[in-house]
C-alpha cells in the first residue's frame, strides 16, 4: 500500500520535484501551495506524513504546523520541515507543533527519503530512526 504524503511549499518547482522523487519511490502524492490549503486537505486526506516548507506567504510552516496540531483530526499526522541552511527551530516552535525533523535545504533525494520512511515508521509504531536525531540536532 503505497503512503499518502502531503507535500507544501508556494514554489511550484519545489512541489514538483518533491513529487517526483517521492512518486518514483511509490508514494501516494497530494501538493498544496500555502498553508491553509494544506490545512484542509490533511483533514480530508489524512495523510501518513506531511512535508512542509518553513518560509511560506501568508501562513508560515510553523503557523501551519501549529493549526495541524490544534485540529484533533490532524494532531497526529508528523511533519518534516524543509528549512534553509542554518535555520533551526526553537524547542517552543517544536512543542507546539507536529514537526518530527527538520532537513536542511539542498538535500539529496536519499536523504530525504530515508526521512520519510523513519518518520512513517515512527508514526505506525515502528522503530525510532534518524527522523528523531536529525529533530535533535535541528534544536541543537
Amino acid at each position: 500500500m503505497p503512503r499518502r504524503i502531503l507535500v507544501v511549499d508556494d514554489e511550484l518547482y519545489v512541489t514538483q520535484l518533491l513529487a517526483f522523487i517521492l512518486r518514483r519511490a511509490g508514494d501516494d502524492v497530494t501538493t498544496a501551495d500555502e498553508g491553509d490549503l494544506a490545512c484542509q486537505q490533511a483533514a480530508q486526506l489524512q495523510p501518513d506524513l506531511i512535508i512542509a516548507d518553513y518560509q511560506m506567504p501568508l501562513i508560515d510552516g510553523i503557523e501551519m504546523c501549529r493549526r495541524l496540531k490544534a485540529n484533533p483530526v490532524t494532531a497526529s499526522i508528523p511533519v518534516l520541515m524543509l528549512t534553509a541552511r542554518g535555520h533551526r527551530l526553537t524547542p517552543a516552535e517544536l512543542d507546539s507543533t507536529n514537526v518530527r525533523c527538520v532537513l536542511a535545504k539542498p538535500f539529496s533525494p536519499r536523504e530525504l527519503l530515508g526521512k520519510v520512511q523513519d518518520l512513517i515508521g515512527v508514526a505506525h509504531g515502528g522503530p525510532v530512526g534518524a527522523g528523531d536525531d536529525a529533530t535533535k540536532a535541528a534544536v541543537a
